[in-house]
């Protein structure tokens, strides 16, 4: 898997998601006004370390930003590792804590 994968983005339930040769990788997400909560984003396991969580995310970024959007994101690996990489997108960021405490990365 190298390359860009072709990202659809499922308005009705809410995430990005990759067809994976059978399996399908996808980051979630809850909207609420102008603001777009990424939540968990998921790649099995056999397929992990390839990028396909950061395009998934870039997506989303993107979507964010045409729609102006704010972005909370409660997800363990965009709120470390992906915004680390891509501080081009902190702008976008609502600082503080997610919009639902009880939900994990």
């Amino acid at each position: 898997m190298s390359g860009e994968l072709k990202i659809v983005h499922d308005e009705a339930a809410r995430r990005f998601c990759a067809a994976l040769e059978g399996f399908e990788a996808c980051l979630m997400y809850r909207r609420a006004g102008a603001e777009i909560d990424l939540y968990h984003t998921y790649v099995p396991e056999v397929f992990r370390g390839r990028g396909i969580a950061e395009q998934l995310c870039k997506a989303a970024f993107e979507y964010a930003k045409s729609k102006g959007l704010t972005v909370i994101p409660s997800c363990s690996y965009i709120s470390g590792a992906y915004l680390k990489r891509h501080p081009e997108y902190e702008s976008l960021v609502r600082q503080g804590p997610s919009s639902n405490p009880l939900v994990s990365g």
